[in-house]
């Protein structure tokens, strides 16, 4: 198994680990709809084809409780990826938003899509596309594990076809 596999399956198995998820519980939805905001940092390893090594940033997550159920999200920050080679990094800042679903209580699952606004000269602006899975603990409190894919413009700098990062993410959000 790939390294950057196993480090997912761990993080995905270490979050389910510690739901303690009880099926028979279905809460009703929230009387009041709210914002939270969040601060978090992450890190991750690159796919094996990628010329990038592994990557680690720090973001703001905005988050818009429609129901217990659902909620929207705008993501910013800033990411690098720092690559196999010393001279190959790529610097950006992410602009996402998603869909975050909650099947079972705090667990859950979230898709995200947006742009990597490039730092560094000669490289061009990405398109981010993401999956993962989470749990927030009611203290704001949260924890997730997620597939980061980054398709670029063949005329960038850090141009490659297959480029992304297994990630986990830690943060801590509250609510406004």
């Amino acid at each position: 198994m790939k390294t950057s596999t196993k480090l997912f399956t761990i993080a995905a198995l270490a979050i389910f680990a510690s739901t303690g998820l009880n099926a028979q519980t279905v809460e009703p939805l929230k009387a009041s709809k709210g914002f939270h905001l969040g601060f978090g940092v992450s890190g991750g390893k690159t796919n094996d084809a990628s010329p990038f090594d592994y990557g680690l940033g720090a973001d703001a997550r905005l988050q818009l409780d429609m129901s217990n159920y659902v909620s929207l999200t705008a993501t910013g920050g800033y990411t690098k990826l720092f690559g196999k080679d010393n001279n190959l990094d790529y610097d950006f800042i992410p602009a996402k938003g998603g869909v975050k679903v909650f099947p079972i209580g705090n667990m859950f699952l979230l898709g995200e899509i947006g742009a990597g606004f490039a730092i560094k000269d000669g490289s061009k602006t990405s398109l981010i596309w993401s999956g993962g899975l989470g749990y927030e603990w009611n203290n704001g409190l949260e924890l997730s594990a997620r597939y980061e894919g980054y398709e670029q413009d063949s005329a960038s700098s850090t141009y490659t076809r297959a480029n992304g990062q297994y990630g986990i993410r830690l943060a801590y959000s509250f609510k406004l």
